[in-house]
């Protein structure tokens, strides 16, 4: 069931690629039970694509959902509507012209109409028509959004310790987590600054700046369209967990590698690490990473194992022995070298370098609410995926 409150907005905030914050107060309410709500200062977001623009004194409807109950949204409550004043009607907008018959969140009252990357109107279609196969690209695959940007990191700079130039990279977007791009802050700055190249969303997501069917045809685009060197593959911010083994929507990391693998390209993948979790399925290799990679993927991938030998230093403000989670990693990662796919487990040392390099990153590194200096591990291990990848290109 979903909670709505109507509210004024008292003043706008930070903006980014497609999201507005906003600050609102909300209208007195009443209970079922006959009581008064007081009106509150809430942090809103808005979608201008969705809702249209919005100014200081506009009424809006807000879905108050999971911030009533401390759940997810980044501490939002997010804009359905801008309502109308008393003196007004609801404007009736026409089906926008243009091309684009692709319908991403379905059958909801925000679903929303874009145009396809390969669909029939698109001037790309006829390249993507008959593409089969990503010629060997490199495809990191991770099950967390925040994982991103530290693959990215560790990419760029084993492609400068190469002495090669920048690759090309296309973050392929899948719908386990939040449904607009927009959302994330991560992927606006990460574009902004040039360590991505494009962003595709694919299944329900929208809001990249190309959309596709499917993690296969969003992958076909970002080689053939859009000549990515490497893709990273991940969902949304917002994942979806139930605390079992198969009641967490990053377990679809494993479909994401036999995508990779059917189309002919190179899967890596970016191991769940960390030595900070409180939670004992979470130690070491995460219980999500072992199912998605050792149950759900049924083809081979390229597992990089991080060693941590060389970055104790980045251990310093933890209470975490790095010498004896490496270990914990080596040998749970055993299990995915067994398991159906047989994969290929790569050892790979995270250097002092690598640890710099992370610090460079362009937006803040945070997982589970811990940074770099709380759970190194965690951003390391994802760096030395994207390191791996570069080193797979011709």
């Amino acid at each position: 069931m979903m909670t709505w409150r109507g509210a004024r907005i008292l003043s706008t905030g930070s903006s980014w690629d497609g999201a507005l914050e906003l600050t609102v107060t909300t209208d007195p309410s009443t209970a079922p039970d006959g009581s008064t709500e007081a009106p509150r200062t809430l942090r809103a977001l808005a979608y201008p694509a969705l809702v249209g623009p919005t100014v200081v004194g506009d009424h809006v409807l807000l879905n108050t959902t999971a911030l009533d109950r401390g759940l997810g949204t980044g501490g939002y409550a997010l804009v359905v509507a801008v309502l109308p004043s008393d003196d007004q009607q609801v404007a009736r907008a026409s089906v926008p012209d243009g091309p684009g018959h692709l319908v991403k969140a379905r059958y909801t009252p925000h679903q929303t109409m874009v145009l396809g990357i390969d669909e029939q109107e698109s001037p790309h279609h006829e390249t993507l028509e008959d593409a089969d196969d990503l010629d060997a690209m490199p495809v990191v695959v991770a099950d967390l959004h925040s994982a991103l940007p530290a693959i990215i990191a560790g990419a760029r700079h084993h492609a400068e310790v190469l002495g090669r130039t920048q690759p090309r990279i296309v973050y392929v977007m899948t719908d386990g987590g939040a449904l607009p791009a927009w959302f994330s802050r991560t992927v606006s700055t990460l574009c902004q600054t040039g360590w991505t190249d494009a962003t595709i969303t694919v299944g329900q997501a929208y809001g990249g700046d190309h959309e596709a069917v499917t993690v296969h045809t969003g992958l076909l685009a970002a080689r053939h369209v859009l000549d990515a060197d490497l893709a990273v593959v991940a969902q949304g911010p917002g994942n979806l967990g139930t605390g079992t083994r198969w009641g967490f929507s990053g377990v679809a990391a494993g479909e994401a590698v036999n995508a990779a693998a059917t189309l002919g390209g190179r899967p890596v993948a970016s191991l769940r690490v960390s030595g900070a979790d409180p939670r004992p399925r979470h130690q070491g290799i995460s219980h999500h990473s072992l199912t998605a990679y050792g149950r759900v993927a049924l083809l081979r991938a390229d597992v990089p194992v991080p060693g941590f030998g060389q970055v104790a230093d980045s251990f310093a403000e933890t209470d975490h022995d790095p010498h004896a989670l490496e270990a914990t990693v080596r040998e749970q990662a055993l299990t995915l070298a067994s398991g159906t796919a047989r994969h290929t487990l790569v050892d790979v040392e995270a250097t002092p370098a690598l640890a710099e390099a992370l610090e460079g990153s362009p937006v803040r590194l945070s997982t589970m609410g811990r940074g770099t200096a709380q759970d190194p591990a965690a951003f390391l291990a994802a760096a030395v995926a994207g390191q791996h990848a570069v080193s797979l290109l011709a």
